[in-house]
């Protein structure tokens, strides 16, 4: 019979990993949903990925350097997904609009538009600290 701390330290370690796999389980569920194939054949990670690559050339130094510097308040663990994610919703204005480059109102309207709701209060601040003026986007928001 367990009595005492190694009763604890059991129970205490069956809930950690019984926690540990659900919580990886819900992050590989949430991939696994993104990358099942849409009507068209293609997943939501195949259409950002699609867009990345189309847009590619237009992108310049200045504008790399604004995303980089937009998704810094993002964790690094999470900077390379939000990175690519938001890259791609910039490569698909760009694409629906045709444009010859990206340019620095193209990469806050796709940065507004692929960040979720939650984070748009941090997005504001970095806008503000980067002397960005927020109105013309507010729509956005």
């Amino acid at each position: 019979m367990l009595h005492g701390w190694f009763l604890w330290f059991i129970l205490f370690w069956v809930v950690f990993l019984v926690g540990s796999f659900a919580i990886g389980g819900y992050f590989m569920f949430r991939k696994f949903l993104k990358k099942m194939p849409k009507e068209d054949g293609k997943s939501v990670m195949d259409w950002e990925e699609h867009y990345v690559n189309e847009t590619r050339h237009l992108w310049s130094g200045e504008e790399k350097s604004l995303l980089e510097d937009l998704v810094s308040p993002v964790p690094e663990l999470f900077r390379d997904v939000a990175r690519h994610k938001i890259a791609g919703k910039i490569g698909e204005l760009a694409l629906k609009e045709n444009a010859a480059k990206i340019t620095e109102e193209l990469v806050i309207r796709g940065y507004i538009l692929a960040t979720p709701k939650r984070d748009h209060k941090f997005l504001r601040k970095k806008l503000f600290e980067n002397r960005i003026d927020v109105a013309p986007y507010d729509h956005l928001f």
